[in-house]
């Protein structure tokens, strides 16, 4: 078999192949309560289904106030944790596993989604509310977000490890930490939006702080047996903000502290011009690796022979396809066909063996 269909095996859990969903937001919650809907069961349904080995869902806040906009998913009560305990039930169904993305998302919360797209906060007459985040720094076109106090710094670390219990609840197989794209547990990390002078400020050791405490909290509630996963910027691509070293030190620190994979991105919490073509983050997750964690990567990466090639070129330990999913929900029977695949050994749901490559 080829590398991209071989089964990944993290603490008790193997995942059926290395070709992972990533996270999407779908701003679907449509009564804004956070609680998934027949859309996210038949968007993840689809993909798993379609050959998928691990599907992360969404963006997922762990308060309210946590979500990326007020249409948002959320896990932080139990009419939504068994609305999601339906989602991961089917995927479990057609063989995938399933992993949620726990997020909060500091100030660049509380925004319009795409569906309704214009910049900026949206207001309280719209769902919004008020932000907060590591100091009263704007990110550029939303609002200027409150200071977090170290009481709720405290109050969230526990808000994800109530999530992640909830997580277990619903029958998630992975629990993710949302630690990228300028949303709030990055904001510690980066010096450009974490200008605090106390113990969760100033130096490495106290910008990381804040996601070292949460990690330790979701590993307290979340089982011994089931992988966690962070996902990292890791590099914000200017001058003066997190760098890929300060990613290589981090990641040592995660996996004495229980995390099992990293899922490498980039940028996000500071407009920056950023040089894109597929696999641009590739390299990336290679030197990300140094810190001791298997990795995942996403990033333009849409063609067979190219998710193949990056398996067989080393250093990345499974891949992310997200836009092409979108458009292709088989994408992976796609690929096993593309990538010469004896057609018995690949995950087809049988009631499309008639529609399989090459036709029977």
């Amino acid at each position: 078999m080829t590398s991209l269909f071989e089964p990944l095996t993290l603490r008790d859990l193997t995942i059926r192949n290395r070709v992972f969903l990533p996270p999407m937001c779908q701003y679907q919650a449509l009564r804004h309560d956070g609680v998934p809907t027949d859309w996210h069961l038949v968007h993840y349904g689809a993909r798993a289904a379609g050959g998928f080995g691990l599907l992360i869902a969404e963006a997922t806040g762990v308060v309210p106030e946590g979500r990326i906009t007020p249409a948002c998913c959320g896990l932080w009560n139990d009419e939504q944790r068994d609305a999601w305990a339906r989602i991961v039930a089917f995927g479990h169904s057609q063989g995938a596993a399933m992993g949620i993305q726990l997020n909060h998302a500091g100030r660049k919360a509380s925004a319009f989604s795409e569906l309704t797209p214009r910049p900026g906060t949206a207001p309280a007459s719209e769902g919004g509310w008020t932000t907060i985040a590591p100091s009263p720094i704007a990110f550029p076109g939303y609002d200027t977000p409150r200071e977090a106090s170290v009481d709720e710094i405290h109050a969230l670390a526990a808000a994800f490890g109530e999530s992640a219990r909830r997580a277990d609840e619903a029958g998630f197989d992975v629990v993710e930490l949302h630690a990228a794209h300028g949303y709030l547990l990055f904001q510690f990390l980066s010096p450009l939006s974490n200008q605090r002078t106390d113990k969760y400020g100033g130096s490495f050791a106290g910008r990381t702080r804040f996601l070292l405490e949460t990690v330790d909290a979701v590993r307290q509630s979340w089982p011994a047996a089931k992988p966690l996963f962070v996902r990292i910027s890791a590099t914000e691509w200017t001058d003066g903000g997190w760098t890929m070293d300060d990613t290589v030190r981090l990641a040592g620190l995660l996996k004495e502290h229980g995390v099992d994979l990293l899922d490498v991105s980039s940028g996000g919490n500071v407009p920056v011009k950023m040089d894109v073509y597929p696999g641009y983050q590739v390299p990336l997750a290679r030197q990300a690796r140094a810190g001791g964690l298997p990795t995942c990567v996403a990033g333009l990466i849409t063609e067979p022979s190219q998710a193949q090639r990056i398996l067989d070129e080393g250093g990345v330990d499974a891949l992310a396809i997200g836009r092409a999913a979108l458009h292709m929900p088989t994408w992976p029977l796609w690929a096993a066909h593309q990538l010469g695949l004896d057609p018995t050994q690949v995950p087809y749901p049988a009631s499309y063996r008639r529609g399989q490559w090459p036709a029977t």
